[in-house]
């Protein structure tokens, strides 16, 4: 029902900041059960949670990239985006956006995943 939608581009250059943006249907962002993720993975690698915007758009983040991460959101568009500044190549990975069930790091709906390659 509920589905989830990544999109930005694919590629992107060292040092510049990559953002990609989830477009949420048949949910609400600003409901009050739900929080919405972004978490990644490399390959081989386990999944890495990033971080998460609360239904009144608090904001959270892995405490490892705190310093590089943005996340924020659109309620008209029913959209929220992950920015994620000054990337290096060991930022490769498929970017997941997904919706949180209570703040616990459990998650019902998820996206896709978009591949994000940082190269020059």
């Amino acid at each position: 029902q509920v589905q989830l939608q990544e999109s930005g581009p694919g590629l992107v250059k060292p040092s510049q900041t990559l953002s990609l943006t989830c477009t949420v249907s048949g949910g609400s962002i600003t409901s009050s059960n739900y929080a919405w993720s972004w978490i990644r993975q490399s390959p081989g690698k386990a999944l890495e949670w990033m971080g998460v915007i609360a239904d009144d758009g608090s904001t959270y983040y892995s405490p490892s990239l705190k310093s590089r991460t943005s996340i924020t959101r659109d309620t008209s568009k029913n959209q929220f985006s992950l920015h994620l500044s000054s990337v290096t190549p060991e930022d490769t990975a498929v970017y997941y956006c997904a919706r949180d069930l209570g703040g616990d790091y459990v998650y019902d709906y998820w996206g896709q995943g978009t591949q994000v390659t940082v190269s020059s």
